[in-house]
């Protein structure tokens, strides 16, 4: 069984070792680091620099075999009803494998739930297709806008899909898990 915890320090380890190559890397963080690769230590660094703000939260997904999974939360606004995903990765070993779409799961229910965001936010590359095919499934939508964000990543610019999430006024869906359910059918 797929669990969420709050991050730990020894956690960043496991984690930073999942992005394989710069690209992956990129994908994963855009340009929030400005070198590759990055060590426990500056991953720590990253979120302590944080620490103080109460707006910001850290989390862990872990199962029998350790830790799996990782993400962070942050709110985007004074008024903390717009919540952002960002750093969302699993293990290069499990993915394939739903624990992504479990992951996010929790996350949302987490946010709708105890944070009481009414919509979640997050950016996707449009080169990066199994995480955008991930938030489709658990009910993320593209967020039509007039200017497309690009991040100059490499020799190339990535354009940036800004997608979202309401609770639709039925957080029940998210627990029972018929929210990937519904956006299945959709597609």
């Amino acid at each position: 069984m797929l669990r969420l915890r709050p991050y730990k320090a020894c956690d960043a380890d496991e984690i930073v070792s999942w992005n394989e190559d710069e690209a992956a890397f990129r994908k994963w963080s855009a340009d929030r680091f400005p070198a590759y690769p990055i060590t426990a230590e500056d991953l720590n660094r990253h979120y302590d620099a944080m620490a103080g703000s109460d707006s910001f939260y850290e989390f862990t997904a872990f199962d029998d075999t350790g830790v799996v999974g990782h993400l962070i939360m942050r709110f985007t606004d004074k008024e903390k009803t717009i919540l952002r995903f960002g750093f969302v990765i699993v293990d290069p070993r499990k993915r394939g494998q739903g624990y992504g779409r479990e992951m996010l799961k929790l996350a949302i229910g987490y946010a709708f739930e105890y944070l009481k965001a009414v919509r979640i936010t997050l950016g996707v590359f449009e080169n990066n297709v199994p995480a955008y095919r991930c938030y489709r499934a658990v009910g993320f939508r593209e967020v039509p806008c007039c200017d497309a964000s690009f991040f100059h990543i490499g020799n190339e610019d990535w354009k940036c899909i800004e997608m979202e999430l309401t609770d639709g006024g039925d957080p029940s869906r998210i627990a029972e898990g018929r929210l990937g359910e519904r956006s299945c059918a959709e597609n």
